[in-house]
């Protein structure tokens, strides 16, 4: 089993590296953030012409996350249970194929110490006790998306220019480790130790051809579903196609 997450920077801008990419790479799960539309602007019709259907999640303009799959999506939770009916579109939870999967899209935070700072932090702190309230730690669960945060200064290209920057501070690494420490794995450490592994290159500087990049997209896996894991990857090749998103997928593999 192929379960993959990106974060695509708009599904209206990106939808035919999307498509390209889901049939090449035929993941069985994909979980994206940051689709940047209401669930009926979503394309349902391209991906089920590839054999997916889809579970949204979106709100106008930001935010925004959907499940592509190849399987029935189960149980499905938008949100934390307990959120207004205003909240921002960045929780989408599904169980497929036994695996309870959720795909969150955790708030940048802008700079350290701004109220979106604040919020983030916050938001962090109820996706832990999503899991604590919600999910079993001896099931098969697994938790992907774009986290905006980069956990170690190996996930960061230069870490004494990123140093006292947000997605690198120390209070978002500590809530990181927080929401870790309810069971995960992060799997793609599972099988590669090295540095100067991204998923993010910005826009500018040609930081992509010069690998300046962020680890900040994850998939994070329970021990019962670790065992399993067979491989994680980070497939670099969308982010050199025409108009990519500044992000690429991360993709684990499953026995």
């Amino acid at each position: 089993m192929k379960i993959a997450t990106w974060n695509v920077n708009s599904i209206a801008a990106r939808l035919p590296v999307v498509l390209k990419w889901v049939a090449e790479a035929q993941p069985d799960v994909l979980c994206l953030q940051e689709i940047k539309c209401v669930d009926a602007k979503f394309p349902r019709d391209d991906f089920a012409r590839l054999g997916y259907q889809v579970e949204t999640h979106g709100q106008p303009t930001y935010n925004g996350v959907a499940i592509v799959s190849r399987f029935a999506c189960q149980e499905v939770q938008r949100n934390f249970p307990d959120a207004e009916a205003n909240a921002q579109a960045r929780l989408l939870a599904a169980t497929i194929a036994g695996i309870r999967i959720v795909n969150v899209y955790i708030p940048n935070g802008q700079a350290i110490g701004a109220d979106k700072y604040v919020f983030k932090l916050d938001w962090m702190k109820q996706l832990r006790r999503f899991f604590d309230t919600t999910c079993d730690p001896n099931a098969e669960v697994l938790l992907c998306g774009d986290f905006n945060v980069a956990p170690e200064d190996r996930d960061v290209h230069d870490p004494q220019l990123w140093q006292g920057s947000v997605l690198v501070s120390a209070a978002e690494r500590a809530a990181l480790e927080e929401i870790k420490a309810w069971g995960f794995v992060d799997a793609f450490r599972l099988h590669h130790q090295d540095g100067k592994l991204f998923s993010w290159w910005d826009y500018r500087a040609v930081a992509f051809r010069r690998n300046a990049g962020l680890r900040i997209d994850h998939i994070w896996v329970s021990e019962a579903l670790a065992a399993r894991c067979k491989d994680v990857v980070i497939d670099k090749a969308p982010r050199q196609w025409e108009r990519p998103s500044d992000h690429t997928p991360v993709v684990a593999e499953f026995e």
